[in-house]
């Protein structure tokens, strides 16, 4: 059986939108007594994500 993985680029907002609405989530699940640990996984992999930096640059960058 193959694991598909997924790839997604997003920027600095939307990065930090993602981490703080999986926090919310995973905050509400506390209060009812759910384990987080498949959130707190995912968390740190998209916290401790790598930044991948444009192969260009503009006119006005130069």
């Amino acid at each position: 059986m193959s694991k598909d993985i997924r790839l997604i680029e997003v920027d600095d907002f939307d990065h930090r939108l993602l981490v703080n609405s999986i926090m919310e989530f995973r905050n509400k699940v506390i209060q009812e007594g759910v384990p987080t640990e498949a959130m707190d996984d995912l968390l740190l992999r998209i916290i401790d994500a790598p930044v991948k930096k444009p192969k260009w640059r503009s006119h006005e960058e130069r």
